[in-house]
């Protein structure tokens, strides 16, 4: 039965990343028109709708707290956690403003979902090119500079309820040298949806915003390293208060 509705599941978003991918095209180029600002907002709802449609399709019972503490407009970083790859389909239904996140390069290479990654404002990075990495960061920083929300999942990769990874205080950079507000953000349980068995399971989620923390005020001297045990502290206490189970690992430094 899991089988059956796991197909179905994927058949579905599938489908729908074809269906809306003209209304993301034309809102590209009325972007390109000088619509950017409206234009993104579009995109963003368009994503946020599947992303609400692929989480109630699961029947996962979804645990969201501390929306209150996002920015509704200006820059914004967020931090997170990444347990699994539903975490960015949950980013997007309830994080309520437009995001983008950086990407590993492979995902350049899947057809249609390396389109939304673009329309949504997600960047690709090479991490076997340093050079081409730093562009790509630097990118990121005039996003959020000029407004824009950017996720960044510092533990460098998925952790398959492994714990909480060590974070690389590299991939905070972007939010240093924007001077951005970062909104840390603790994800539970979002492995058992797909990735631990392989079937869409209605698993218990839960999606905590924490209160922002201010960057411009961070000492110039190793403030990327005193910032990621700061974030990695308030995640790891988070996740501990909310009953998840891991053995937490210090941040690298």
């Amino acid at each position: 039965m899991k089988m059956i509705k796991t197909i179905v599941y994927f058949s579905y978003v599938v489908a729908v990343v074809i269906a809306v991918l003209p209304i993301g095209i034309v809102a590209l180029i009325l972007s390109f028109l000088g619509l950017a600002r409206p234009m993104r907002v579009m995109i963003y709802r368009v994503a946020q709708g599947w992303a609400k449609l692929c989480v109630k399709f699961t029947g996962c019972t979804v645990t969201v707290t501390g929306r209150e503490n996002i920015p509704r407009s200006g820059s914004v970083c967020f931090v997170s956690n990444h347990v699994g790859i539903f975490d960015i389909v949950l980013l997007l239904a309830y994080c309520g403003r437009p995001i983008g996140f950086i990407a590993k390069k492979e995902l350049l290479f899947i057809p249609l979902f390396n389109i939304w990654i673009v329309l949504l404002g997600g960047l690709f990075i090479d991490r076997g090119n340093i050079r081409k990495a730093f562009r790509t960061i630097d990118k990121g920083i005039a996003r959020v500079k000029a407004g824009g929300g950017m996720i960044i999942f510092p533990e460098g990769h998925r952790s398959r309820e492994r714990g909480l990874l060590p974070f690389h205080p590299g991939s905070l950079k972007l939010a240093t040298q924007a001077e951005a507000p970062i909104v840390p953000v603790a994800i539970a349980g979002s492995y058992e949806v797909f990735e631990k068995t392989y079937r869409v399971t209605a698993a218990p989620v839960r999606v905590s915003f924490l209160k922002p923390v201010t960057t411009a005020d961070l000492p110039s001297t190793d403030r990327k390293i005193v910032l990621c045990e700061k974030i990695y502290s308030i995640i790891k206490e988070e996740l501990e208060a909310g009953g998840s189970v891991f053995t937490p690992t210090p941040p690298a430094l």
